[in-house]
């Protein structure tokens, strides 16, 4: 992933605030020899004080072989994506045709090592975190070996420890553009009012000034 330096993390606390608060992303893993790679979607709690993400998949996933074989693994999350038509980027100079389309979007890639969690005691533990996140009011019954409703389930399952080894993020706001430019995008983001013009026109705003370029 091309990051440009204006369309970096100002710092951890950033793209951490931001993952948070996105908890559903694909899991690459390379394929064996012969296959192509593995993209698994998937619900994950990440925890930045281990620096982990845990989650857990079906005890028959296909993927099982070619991650024990090579547990070098990326979690990508992608979201607060909007399409950019042309007119909105203009030089302030330059005719509305001459602007360039373009995608808004935030991405967080984590290069894990993965580490299989199959002891069905840690497993529970691992599921009571993933609930935890999720469902922090409660509601659900802890998970336990042996024990009603979900200790019979927990054979059909093996969990995953994501041991964060490297943190590439991208805030792809058009954070470098004059502001002339900027408060055309906040405006139109305002005006067409798309499911995901909100979440971008934010990141616009909140981003401002980032950048100490020239321009």
């Amino acid at each position: 992933m091309l990051i440009h330096p204006w369309d970096a993390a100002r710092d951890d606390d950033e793209w951490q605030q931001w993952l948070g608060a996105h908890d559903f992303g694909q899991l690459a893993v390379n394929g064996l020899p012969g296959e192509p790679p593995h993209v698994q979607p998937l619900h994950f709690a990440y925890d930045a004080e281990r620096g982990e993400a845990v989650t857990h998949l079906a005890r028959p996933n296909p993927l099982w072989p070619a991650l024990e074989a090579e547990p070098d693994v990326l979690l990508s999350v992608v979201d607060d994506y909007v399409y950019v038509p042309g007119p909105w980027q203009a030089p302030p100079d330059a005719p509305p045709e001459h602007g360039v389309p373009t995608s808004f979007y935030t991405a967080v890639q984590l290069r894990c090592t993965a580490h299989v969690v199959d002891d069905p005691a840690e497993k529970a533990a691992l599921l009571n975190r993933q609930v935890g996140h999720f469902q922090p009011e409660g509601g659900s019954a802890s998970a336990a070996v042996g024990e009603e409703p979900y200790g019979r389930f927990l054979s059909g399952i093996r969990g995953l420890r994501l041991e964060v080894v490297e943190v590439r993020a991208k805030f792809k706001y058009a954070s470098h553009k004059p502001e002339q430019v900027q408060d055309r995008l906040v405006a139109e983001l305002a005006a067409r009012g798309g499911s995901r013009d909100a979440a971008a026109r934010e990141h616009q705003l909140r981003r401002r000034g980032v950048w100490s370029g020239a321009r």
